[in-house]
């Protein structure tokens, strides 16, 4: 039976090793790379993956159990995506500093209190990206700092609506799907979260 306690776990039998890496294209935002790995089995194989900054997203809650969303037109996938406020991180930039940067850019909004929840690895096949997960209370709305080219909804969405958004398949991102997890358990007192005033590590 597997044991999902990573202290207990033994990973060198999956672990593959680098022996060679190329890079392939360097862009704005993204890498790709080209690496050749030894398999545990000796065997060298090749790994293709896009190198990614790190991101932020921010599941900013309202006193009255509802939470703020985003609308936004995703280019890849040609449709306006329903998505909790997030961005990527600035190079040297902590994840709180950038989901507090992103809120106030993305939204207009402050919070006084920040909470960490943990990171998600988005896609792990083909991208070593990073997201990290806050929540943010007590908030204060005002003017929106959007980036040149950047156009995005905001609104406000009650709990259950959100939820049962994510339920019928109206939301489909990702990270805002591993946020539902989170958001429900945390709401419904099953999981805690340590918060800390703004501005603290």
């Amino acid at each position: 039976m597997l044991k999902l306690d990573a202290q207990a776990l033994s990973d060198a039998h999956l672990r593959e090793t680098l022996h060679e890496r190329k890079e392939i294209y360097q862009g704005r935002l993204l890498r790709l790379r080209e690496d050749t790995v030894r398999l545990p089995d000796g065997k060298l194989t090749h790994r293709e993956y896009v190198v990614h900054p790190g991101a932020t997203v921010v599941i900013p809650l309202f006193d009255d159990d509802h939470v703020l969303l985003e609308r936004q037109f995703r280019y890849p996938v040609d449709q306006v995506i329903v998505e909790f406020p997030a961005g990527k991180l600035d190079a040297g930039e902590a994840p709180l500093v950038c989901g507090q940067r992103e809120l106030l850019e993305e939204t207009g909004y402050r919070a006084s209190e920040w909470a960490y929840a943990g990171k998600l690895h988005l896609a792990i096949g083909y991208s070593d990206e990073v997201i990290h997960i806050f929540f943010a209370r007590g908030l204060q709305g005002g003017e929106r700092q959007l980036d040149e080219g950047e156009f995005l909804d905001v609104a406000r969405c009650a709990i259950p609506d959100f939820l049962d958004a994510c339920r019928t398949g109206l939301v489909t991102d990702a990270k805002t799907l591993a946020c539902a997890l989170w958001l429900q358990n945390a709401w419904e007192g099953k999981w805690q979260l340590a918060w800390q005033p703004a501005g603290s590590p």
